[in-house]
């Protein structure tokens, strides 16, 4: 749920596509010249005058007001008084910030855009003090006269605000332990440094030499690209050489861990939840049964992905797979070379695979197009990777780096769905009703990306062409449902461990890393030694029970778009688009009730899991067709 406006948070909507890459920069191509595929930023202030009045505004008028009804929130005339002000600063807050951290990704060795950064980021930090005693001086007051402010009419478009606030009181301490934590904070996040300095400063990649005689460094960004080689000793090698660089470091990454998880554990435990666990769903409104269905579902379906991991070996006839088998290409790859899209394509296919939604959304979507919401290709000193960022007041910005190909043209689909998302709960919801909670900020995007390989897989010219989609679709399920469970059943397994005092070390790590990496893959898996090591990868370990969100959110996204696809009255579909326009209107999990998908029941868990077994029976009888198995 997007922070009540007692204590709202200006930070970005920053939702990185699972399917970003970084792409060779080129010399600019004519299209890549052209304004139509790039950003216009006067769309969020028609000049840095206007930009520079806007941030005056805001310093010397409105935050010096919010200040003053510090000590006064004792009636529902003035907290409304408060909201409303508090609202309208945020909003001009927002697109300050925005406007400046575009500008400098656009290029960023812009040292004027630095600077603007640099200012808004200190505007949001100065916001951020004057407001910080919204939250704390309401939850002290008497239950009896909170509830009274909850109940009056003149905040009951705020209701839901403070309800939420308030389910939170009995882990608010108080205003001197508040004040103690709020000081001991930036020691919170030194595990996770400590980790980024090994895992990023310190760690020391190998460079090996491929069967065409060049020399490659096995990075975090080659690794994927070489472990689809053919040549299968090579990708031994470059399996040896990347785990090696971060068994190197496995002693420092296991400290660091533990002292995360001891830090969210002890942090737990004093703001009076059960467990690390309690305090992350409690604090996003989660069941424990949502968390639980998905660990236990998944278990009961891992014969599926057994399955998967079997028909791979018999295809490349293998006595047992291992790390390095699991991404060579099982058909030939001039399908994937052919599957090309350069932006307009990307756009028409996108426009017409998303029908289903209907007119009014793929409108919206070509609106999008029309109207330079993308930058769209690699330039350099651009940022890298894909994002969609924008505020109440402004519509979508989307970053790409466009390189033409399959993936690519997924990007803009799943970048798109966000973007959707914002654009109809923009329309239809209050800005305290704005945004989207975590839980369910993926839905959207997903749901893009799975109608689209749909439509794709359905549209597939040759047997090899829609073996490589299934494939594809398969690899993305594993990935996002079967692999972030994974996860989070070792997150569970290492939490639990020290809160029975236990310690977490580098060899403790890998006997548990290795011992779900079997238990996942099943009998035709062979995990390596060097395998163990692979917990120490996951950066989101630092971001307790963060992964377990991806699983359930394409879980959430499967079952709408099967409903749709299932209904041909269109009530399921209307149904989504209601969804879409929600916002932050209710609680997580109620929303996607509203929209037919109870994340309390594992159905969704398991209709998902379904159609991933549907897809490995489909490309058995595919490959069995061709004679490869």
């Amino acid at each position: 749920m997007k922070t009540s406006l007692l204590s709202i948070s200006v930070t970005s909507l920053l939702v990185l596509s699972p399917l970003s890459a970084i792409p060779a920069v080129t010399p600019l191509a004519a299209e890549q010249r052209q304004e139509s595929n790039t950003w216009n930023l006067n769309d969020i202030y028609q000049s840095e005058t206007v930009f520079n009045k806007e941030l005056q505004h805001v310093k010397q008028i409105l935050l010096p007001k919010l200040s003053k009804y510090e000590g006064k929130l004792d009636n529902a005339k003035t907290l409304l008084q408060l909201f409303k002000l508090n609202e309208k600063t945020a909003r001009k807050v927002e697109k300050l910030y925005l406007y400046a951290h575009l500008m400098k990704d656009l290029n960023i060795e812009n040292e004027h855009a630095a600077t603007l950064c640099a200012v808004t980021e200190q505007l949001y930090a100065d916001y951020g003090a004057v407001v910080s005693y919204i939250e704390p001086e309401l939850l002290s007051l008497p239950d009896q006269t909170f509830k009274k402010i909850k109940k009056d009419t003149l905040l009951k478009e705020y209701a839901l605000q403070l309800e939420a606030s308030y389910r939170q009181k009995a882990h608010t301490l108080s205003k001197k332990e508040e004040a103690l934590l709020a000081r001991l904070s930036p020691l919170t996040g030194v595990p996770e440094q400590i980790y980024d300095n090994a895992s990023v400063g310190d760690i020391k990649y190998e460079s090996i030499k491929r069967p065409d005689g060049r020399n490659v460094e096995i990075s975090e960004s080659t690794y994927p690209t070489e472990l689809e080689h053919e040549n299968r000793d090579y990708r031994k090698a470059a399996f040896k050489a990347f785990f090696t660089s971060y068994d190197r470091i496995k002693h420092t990454s296991a400290a660091s861990l533990f002292g995360s998880v001891k830090v969210d554990e002890l942090l737990a435990d004093t703001r009076h939840y059960k467990s690390g666990l309690d305090a992350s769903l409690s604090s996003g409104f989660i069941p424990a049964s949502v968390f639980d269905n998905l660990l236990s579902t998944v278990d009961e379906n891992l014969s599926s992905l057994h399955r998967y991991i079997d028909l791979r070996k018999r295809v490349l006839k293998l006595d047992q797979v291992h790390a390095y088998d699991m991404y060579v290409p099982l058909v030939d790859q001039s399908v994937v070379n052919d599957m090309k899209f350069p932006i307009d394509k990307a756009k028409s296919t996108i426009s017409e695979g998303l029908q289903p939604l209907g007119k009014d959304y793929v409108q919206k979507v070509n609106t999008g197009f029309q109207n330079r919401w993308l930058d769209v290709y690699p330039k350099k000193k651009k940022a890298t990777g894909a994002y969609n960022w924008d505020t109440y007041d402004t519509h979508p910005f989307i970053l790409l780096n466009h390189d033409g190909s399959l993936n690519d043209m997924l990007t803009i689909a799943h970048e798109m769905g966000h973007a959707m998302n914002s654009v109809y709960t923009n329309e239809k919801q209050p800005y305290h009703h704005g945004g989207q909670s975590i839980f369910t900020a993926e839905v959207a995007s997903t749901a893009n990306e799975l109608i689209m390989m749909d439509y794709l897989i359905n549209k597939a010219k040759t047997d090899d062409e829609k073996l490589f989609l299934i494939n594809k679709q398969i690899d993305t399920i594993r990935g996002t449902v079967y692999f972030q469970t994974m996860y989070s059943e070792f997150e569970k397994k290492i939490h639990d461990k020290v809160r029975n005092k236990e310690s977490l070390t580098a060899q403790g790590l890998n006997e548990m890393w290795s011992n779900v990496l079997q238990k996942y893959h099943g009998p035709s898996y062979k995990v390596d030694e060097l395998a163990g090591v692979g917990w120490s990868r996951i950066s989101h370990f630092y971001s307790q029970y963060y992964v377990y969100k991806y699983a359930t959110s394409m879980a959430a996204a499967f079952e709408l778009v099967k409903q749709m696809k299932e209904d041909p009255t269109g009530a399921a579909t209307k149904r989504y688009l209601d969804f879409l326009a929600a916002g932050t209107s209710d609680y997580p999990i109620q929303l996607l009730q509203n929209a037919g998908v109870d994340m309390n029941s594992p159905k969704p868990i398991e209709h998902v899991l379904n159609y991933f077994d549907s897809l490995v029976t489909e490309m058995e009888r595919i490959l069995k067709k061709q004679g490869k198995i």
